[in-house]
């Protein structure tokens, strides 16, 4: 009998139709197919039909060679493989067959010519400025100085003056008051859209750095001294055409400020007392541009001005060590739980 159960009743009945001449001793109702080698054998009756077989051809055998050559066959990149052990020879070959550039070291960096990157021919303020009466000795060498200095800056004024016909530097030291007021109470609003249309791009990340999470309170109370323009100078960028003034205005004048921590405690300044503050604020304009403004752009500080004390930060405490229980509080810890 033929095994009818199993894998090995399938091989076994296989092996022996093979062996079978009589195709009657297949039942009607059986079929059997052998999944190696993949022949169906038919019901009785149907023996002399050729033996069908599982087609892996194209039924169309025009064509066959570009019908190959959709397959590509690609090198995957071996991610495990150690580059370290290589030369750079053979780096470049491999490089070379798998369609990649060197790879470049580069060193450039961007740059915004919207505004220079920093004060060119900076004004050095004399010592002991806004102190000093000119009646005194020191106080006429320093107005001697000053004098001295000022040929390079009637040069640069009238070179302005060429290129905006509207300027005049006495108009000009009270808009540039009015930007530097606007400037600092855009800050303390922290108003970064009115900000980017009073200072230039390089002093933006200055004016606001570690202003987050804090509270600026700032006022402007009087003038004490006129402003005055005590520096200009008009250099050239890139191209002789693509001009750039900048302007330094000294401003004497008394405010308060205020800077609060993110947890309302006071860390520098006050609001209630008003100091005097002398400032040497730098202002730019692109002159060849004819939609240029003056900007804040720099301040100038001395090198003989003291230090300016830290802001109070607020700190954690550190946590002091738990003393151990004594036997009589784990007694009424103990009966505390129990009660409850």
């Amino acid at each position: 009998m033929l095994p009818s159960r199993g894998v090995q009743g399938l091989l076994a009945a296989a092996s022996a139709l093979r062996s079978c001449t009589d195709v009657s001793l297949v039942r009607p109702t059986q079929q059997v197919m052998s999944f190696y080698t993949k022949d169906i054998y038919v019901k009785p009756g149907t023996a002399h039909r050729k033996t069908q077989h599982f087609k892996r051809k194209h039924w169309n055998p025009l064509y066959r060679k570009e019908r190959a050559d959709r397959i590509m066959k690609v090198d995957l990149i071996d991610y495990h493989e150690k580059n370290d052990e290589l030369t750079p020879q053979e780096i470049r070959m491999k490089m070379k067959q798998r369609g990649l550039h060197p790879f470049r070291p580069w060193n450039e960096r961007p740059i915004n010519i919207s505004c220079t990157p920093s004060v060119f021919e900076p004004y050095v303020p004399p010592e002991y400025d806004g102190k000093l009466s000119i009646a005194s000795k020191d106080g006429a060498k320093q107005k001697f100085e000053f004098m001295e200095k000022k040929s390079k800056t009637y040069i640069a004024i009238r070179k302005v003056g060429n290129y905006d016909e509207d300027f005049d530097i006495k108009m000009f030291v009270d808009e540039a008051q009015d930007i530097y007021i606007k400037a600092h109470k855009a800050i303390a609003d922290e108003d970064e859209d009115l900000l980017h249309d009073l200072v230039t791009e390089r002093a933006f990340p200055l004016v606001t750095h570690e202003t987050k999470n804090k509270t600026i309170r700032w006022e402007f109370i009087e003038t004490i001294e006129k402003p005055r323009a005590v520096h200009a100078r008009v250099t050239e960028v890139i191209d002789k055409d693509n001009l750039f003034a900048q302007i330094t205005v000294r401003m004497h004048t008394k405010q308060t400020l205020a800077v609060y921590d993110r947890f309302g405690r006071l860390m520098h300044g006050s609001e209630v007392i008003a100091k005097d503050v002398l400032e040497y604020v730098v202002f730019e304009k692109h002159i060849s541009n004819t939609n240029g403004t003056w900007r804040m752009h720099d301040k100038i500080i001395p090198d003989w001005l003291p230090k300016r004390p830290a802001g109070i930060r607020t700190v954690r405490e550190p946590l002091e060590e738990a003393e151990p229980f004594t036997e009589e509080e784990r007694e009424i810890k103990k009966e505390t739980a129990s009660a409850v």
